[in-house]
This record gives C-alpha cells, sequence and structure tokens, in this order.
C-alpha cells in the first residue's frame, strides 16, 4: 500500500512535466573517476545545499538529511569529540560511528575511536556531500553498517581568493580564507579556518551550581592540496591539520587534540579501464581531564588525566571496468591502527590501555543490466585479525520505468570495536563507562526496498527496511543511583531496526520546498528500544531564491528516545526552527545571516545523570567575499 500511494504520487506530479525528466541519481563516487551503481537510497547535497543550511560545522549541515544524527543530540560545537559518531537509519552510535565518512576518498572516522572531528571540514569548501544509507555494496567494509557519507573539496579554479569573517553571540567569531589556482597541469589550493566561542550552559540555567561553566570550544584547522591535472592522469596530495581546545562545562574538565593527516589519491584512465589508489596516514594527540561533582553541583574533585596519542596508516586499490552493459569494481584496501590510552588516575596511580588493529580487505562490486532491468551483486572478504575474520555479500536490482525507479537489495555487514571501545574509560560527569577488551565484532544483515522519482520540478523517494544485528555494542548500565551511573561497553542483546523513510522536493518558480521523514522502530529482542534513537524524525526546508538574494526557513523535528538501555532516562521530542540569509551586496561580496533554534527551546540532550541540555537561541553574521585575484 505504501508503495502503491508512492507509485500514485509520483505519476500525479509527472503530468506536470512537459521535457524528459533527468535521471535518479544511482551511484556513488568512491574517487574522482570510480564510481559504481548501486541499488541504494542516495541523497547528494551540492555546495549551495551545504551552504544554505544553518550551523557552524557540517554536522550540524546534515542533520536536515533523515536520520542523520550524532551519538547525543548536541551539535560539534560544544559536544565532546569522543560523542561525534555518526548513525543513520535509526541503527543508534555508541560514540564510534556505524557510518564511515570519507574525505576526497580518505577516511575521516577517527582510527582509534571511530568518532569524527567534523571541525577538520570547512563547509565552505565542500563542492558536495553524498549520503548513502544501508550497506548495499561491497565496496566498504568496516564501520559502513548505516551507510556512507562522502565529502569532497571543491576544485581548484585560476587565482581565487575567498575571505570570510563570522560573528554572533556568545562571544563567537569565525575567521575563515582559502586560495585556489591552476596551472598548465598543476593545481593548488588551501584553507584556514579558526573559530572561539564562550559557549553556552549543559545544564538548565535555574539548576546550575557554581561548578557549572559553560561548554566552549576554540580550534584552527587548514589543509593544502595540490593536484597533477593531465587528460589521463590525476594526482592529489593533501596535507589537513587540526588543533582544538574544549571547556566541558566545568573548570576541571577539558579536553584537547591535534592531529595532522598526509594524503594521496590517484587515478588513471586506460581506456578500457580505470585504475584507482589512495594511501594514507594519520597521526594525533587526544589530552582529557575528568572529574567527580557534588550533588549540589558547587564543588568538584579531580579524577584523572588521560592521554591517548594514536595513528593509523592505510591504503585502497580499486579497478574498474569501463562503463558498459556489464560493470566490476573489484580492489582491496588495509589498514592498521595503533594507540593507547595513558590514564593517571588520582590517587590510585597509572592505567594503561593500548593495541593495535589491522584490517584488510578483498572486494568486488558489479552490476549488469538487461533493458529496464539492473541486477547488482558483490562480495567483501574481511580479515581483521583478533576480531576474526568476515565474509560481506550484498545483492540487489533497479527496474526503471520511465521517471521512476524501483530498487530492493539485501546485504550482511559488520563493525570491529574500535580501541576505544576495548582499552579506554571515560566518564560525563557522575556517569562512568568502562571498557572492555573482550568485546566481539558486530553483525548486520538487512533487506531493503524503495522507490524513486525525479521529474524537472519533483522529486520524491520512498522506501522501507529492516535490519537484525547480532552482538550490538552498547553502554550497559551496571548501576545506576542518583548520584552517579556505572556502565560497561558490551555486547548487548541481539536488536531489530523496521523503517520506513521519505524524501520529496518540490520546485516552483523562484521557490524550493524540501522535506524528509523518518520511522525507525529500534529495539533489542528483549523489547527494550535502543538508547539515543528516536522513533520518528523529519525535516522541512523552504528556499526562495531571487537573482542576489537567498532565503532559507527550515525545522526538525525529534520524537522521544532513551538516555539509557534500561528505557529509563526519558528524552523528550522537539522541534527546532531555523533560518539562513544570504545577499550579494557587490560583485564577489556576500553577507550572511544564521539563526539556530529560533524559538530559544530549551532541548534535553542526556543525564550524566543530572540533566543535560542543548544550545538555546545562537546567531551569526558575515562578510565572505571571493573572487579573482
Amino acid at each position: 500500500m505504501l508503495f502503491s500511494a508512492g507509485v500514485l504520487l509520483a505519476l500525479g506530479f509527472a503530468q506536470e512535466q512537459t521535457e524528459k525528466p533527468p535521471p535518479v541519481r544511482t551511484s556513488l563516487t568512491v574517487l574522482e573517476r570510480i564510481e559504481q551503481e548501486t541499488p541504494a537510497a542516495i541523497t547528494t547535497l551540492d555546495k549551495l545545499d551545504v551552504a544554505k543550511a544553518p550551523g557552524v560545522n557540517l554536522d550540524d549541515r546534515l542533520r536536515l538529511v533523515p536520520g542523520f544524527s550524532l551519538f547525543r543530540r548536541n551539535s560539534s560545537l560544544a559536544a565532546n569529540p569522543t560523542t561525534q559518531g555518526v548513525s543513520l537509519r535509526g541503527l543508534g552510535s555508541s560514540g564510534a560511528s556505524r557510518t564511515l565518512v570519507i574525505w576526497d576518498g580518505i577516511p575521516l572516522n577517527d582510527p582509534f575511536g571511530g568518532w569524527i572531528y567534523w571541525t577538520r571540514v570547512p563547509a565552505e569548501e565542500v563542492d558536495r556531500a553524498e549520503i548513502t544509507r544501508g550497506a548495499t555494496t561491497s565496496l566498504f567494509g568496516d564501520r559502513t553498517m548505516s551507510g556512507s557519507v562522502a565529502l569532497f573539496t571543491r576544485p581548484a579554479e585560476p587565482r581565487r581568493l575567498s575571505l570570510g569573517l563570522e560573528g554572533g553571540n556568545l562571544g563567537t567569531l569565525q575567521p575563515s580564507a582559502g586560495f585556489s589556482h591552476l596551472f598548465k597541469r598543476l593545481a593548488v589550493s588551501t584553507f584556514f579556518r579558526a573559530f572561539d566561542t564562550d559557549g553556552y550552559l549543559i545544564v538548565p540555567a535555574n539548576r546550575a551550581g557554581r561548578i557549572d561553566t559553560p561548554a566552549a570550544v576554540r580550534f584552527a584547522s587548514g589543509a593544502i592540496k595540490l593536484d597533477y591535472l593531465a587528460p589521463r592522469d590525476r594526482l592529489s596530495l593533501k596535507l589537513d591539520i587540526l588543533a582544538e581546545e574544549r571547556a566541558n562545562g566545568t573548570p576541571l574538565q577539558t579536553n584537547s587534540t591535534s592531529l595532522g593527516a598526509l594524503s594521496a589519491n590517484y587515478s588513471r584512465d586506460f581506456g578500457l579501464a580505470s585504475l584507482g589508489a589512495i594511501l594514507y596516514h594519520q597521526r594525533q594527540q587526544y589530552h582529557q581531564s575528568f572529574s567527580a561533582l557534588a550533588a549540589d553541583r558547587n564543588s568538584e574533585r579531580l579524577t584523572s588525566f588521560q592521554s591517548v596519542p594514536s595513528e593509523a596508516t592505510g591504503y585502497g586499490l580499486f579497478w574498474k571496468r569501463r562503463p558498459s552493459r556489464f560493470n566490476f569494481t573489484a580492489g582491496n584496501d588495509l589498514q592498521y591502527v595503533n594507540g593507547a590510552s595513558r590514564e593517571t588516575v588520582i590517587p590510585t596511580g597509572l592505567r594503561i590501555g593500548a593495541g593495535d588493529q589491522r584490517q584488510t580487505g578483498l572486494f568486488g562490486q558489479g552490476d549488469a543490466r538487461f533493458g529496464r532491468l539492473q541486477l547488482f551483486y558483490g562480495s567483501r572478504g574481511q580479515f581483521s585479525g583478533r576480531a576474526g575474520n568476515f565474509y560481506q555479500p550484498s545483492g540487489g536490482l533497479a527496474l526503471e520505468l520511465g521517471a521512476i525507479r524501483y530498487r530492493a537489495s539485501a546485504y550482511r555487514s559488520f563493525r570491529a570495536p574500535t580501541l576505544n571501545e576495548l582499552f579506554r574509560e571515560f566518564r560525563a560527569g557522575n556517569a562512568v563507562t568502562q571498557a572492555n577488551p573482550d568485546l566481539r565484532p558486530e553483525k548486520l544483515w538487512a533487506v531493503e526496498s524503495g522507490l524513486d522519482y525525479r521529474g524537472e520540478l519533483f522529486e520524491a523517494r520512498i522506501g522501507g527496511f529492516y535490519k537484525e544485528v547480532a552482538n550490538l555494542i552498547a553502554n550497559v548500565t551496571l548501576s545506576q543511583t542518583p548520584a552517579q551511573i556505572v556502565r560497561q561497553r558490551r555486547n548487548a542483546a541481539s536488536a531489530t531496526v523496521r523503517g520506513i523513510e521519505i524524501e520529496f522536493q518540490k520546485r516552483y518558480k523562484q521557490f524550493r520546498f524540501e522535506s524528509s521523514y523518518l520511522m525507525a522502530d529500534s529495539r533489542f529482542v528483549t523489547g527494550e528500544r535502543l538508547p539515543q534513537v528516536p522513533r520518528h524524525q523529519g525535516s522541512a526546508q523552504l528556499t526562495w531564491y531571487g537573482r542576489k538574494t537567498l532565503l532559507t526557513a527550515s525545522m526538525r523535528a525529534s520524537g522521544l528516545q532513551f538516555e539509557d538501555d534500561r528505557n529509563s532516562l526519558l528524552l523528550p521530542g522537539f522541534a527546532l526552527f531555523q533560518i539562513t540569509a544570504r545577499q550579494t551586496l557587490h560583485k564577489g561580496l556576500v553577507a550572511t545571516l544564521a539563526v539556530e533554534n529560533l524559538a530559544n527551546r530549551e532541548i534535553l540532550t542526556g543525564f550524566t545523570p543530572f540533566p543535560q541540555t542543548g544550545a538555546l537561541r545562537l546567531f551569526r553574521i558575515g562578510l565572505r567575499w571571493m573572487g579573482g585575484i
């Protein structure tokens, strides 16, 4: 019934069309010249889509995509980086992502903990983002249980210079700059971004004690990228760095990160086939201090210091046959990670947890066309050392009926526990989460199907999915009192996720309306709902395009969810409203305005066991100039 309704809706709008509609996007991009057809639901955001969304960092701008969320409801503007793992389609996150995020083909997931440093990626330099929901291909292995997010830097242009400055409430200041130039076969591009804010209280203001201070962040990030451009060959070298410091809501709770990543990707067109390769190395230092808080929140006691050094090296090789009736991509990838959690516990002394992790994959993914029918098949063997070996098959089909595309797929996927989950203990306020060196990999199998329609003025997508997860890693509650919560990462009971997702977009003259909805019933087999996963999520956005003006009003809503595996700590639902405006003042000079949480609503984001809250109204105004020099 649901899919039939989607067909009728799409056909009704199809009658409005006078020209042949453009095709539905059906492929995901691995590297610049390596694309692979897939039966997945893919949402593509271009640079204008990214620019018109509110939010300092990219995670806030992606929240309008159905099902996109971090471990907790907080923005990366205030959240501890260890809670910035990505979840799609209600699969949940335990801090580590169950979604792979790649930037120009290179993994962004922290090698030690799996989370994402969103401060590394400036939204203004993103050319497009591809969000693929579900592990419908075998091209990617670990951390793709709920899908992947691929980010691509805008290409270099001759003598392009951009300068930006934003300021807002809470003492917010963000300068940025970028430059690129094209020579005959060489391109260079670079960017720099800095950010500072006084932050905001992450507890209810009327219940804050003397030790409660704003959660603040300041960071500086930048990158330089060199590209060699030839008719058959492309080579890119990139160095990106990040330094950030965060205050976590009390004087004694702070964290800081410094990291550097060097990467390269290469592709060559042989005519009958294409070859692609990536290589990367990353090193970082993460520091964290923890404290125990008095019940009246008027004093705190330092409990430990952590120092977490880690590094990762990896590569990927991809070979793709030239697009034809039968397409195929094959390859091999490897990642080696080592790291340690060195913790000075007060007053007992030193506690060390350390290890390494090597994962190697061999994979192939293909498709074959028979008229309007397209069949998909994939296979991956993943060899994960102590985590064991895993076989990841995938299969599916797509049937094109004019502007309508029916798709269906079935697949298996997995996630190995991160070194963070195995060896590092952490606390948030008086909620302590212990490590567990005996964790086993998570395993998932899933089926899904859906309909996509794309016309000249209207696009729609509707789909349903069912997933079963074994050995799900969750923060299992061991004890809970009003003064303290103690949890441990454990392979909890198996879980199921049943859901539907709907997206549509309508264009009328200078207006564009977009809306999305996700229903995901995510439960342990024992009946409890997965923590940090709402059953209902939705968003709506209306944009007006003028000759020199762009105005956007948007809303995102989330149903109630639970903080814990026992479903005893309830986080009510909410709806937030945002507006953005961009006005061209002169050639290349643009003024911007962004207001988040327009209604100034207080949102409950967690319990430690004291209630935690998100940001109230945030606004920023800025100027950005881009032009040739």
